[in-house]
């Protein structure tokens, strides 16, 4: 499969009419897979609850577009933040398994080539930072 601006764009086009302003299309052959790997277009707006994996790290390249990931601690203080945005040589972040995190897109068309290790687990209520500030 080629990953090109065509794919990008079919993508982009399910995600702007998705409720959530986003879409995913996995690369992977199941949700048992060992790897998790897909494409993630994400449009200003869209909601992501501030989260953790505590059994795998996630490692994000932006394609297209710029994403802003703010990391949090479990008192629910905010401890940095990075904008991913290739235009200006930041390419992608490794996030480590356990760290809280959320991110932003921060531009229309935005694409993300998302891994983490399998397999998928929806994320648990302890999993999920309610009323960060």
């Amino acid at each position: 499969m080629l990953i090109n601006k065509k794919l990008l764009d079919e993508v982009t086009a399910r995600a702007k009419v998705n409720e959530r302003l986003r879409m995913n299309f996995n690369l992977h052959d199941s949700l048992e897979a060992k790897a998790q790997r897909l494409l993630n277009a994400l449009e200003p707006g869209t909601i992501l609850p501030v989260h953790r994996h505590r059994h795998t790290a996630e490692t994000y390249i932006v394609l297209r577009g710029s994403i802003r990931i703010l990391f949090y601690n479990d008192e629910k203080t905010l401890t940095g933040e990075s904008i991913i945005d290739p235009k200006q040589n930041e390419y992608g972040i490794h996030i480590p398994a356990g760290q809280w995190h959320t991110l932003e897109a921060l531009e229309p068309g935005t694409v993300i080539f998302e891994v983490k290790d399998g397999p998928y687990a929806p994320l648990q209520p302890e999993d999920i930072l309610h009323q960060v500030p």
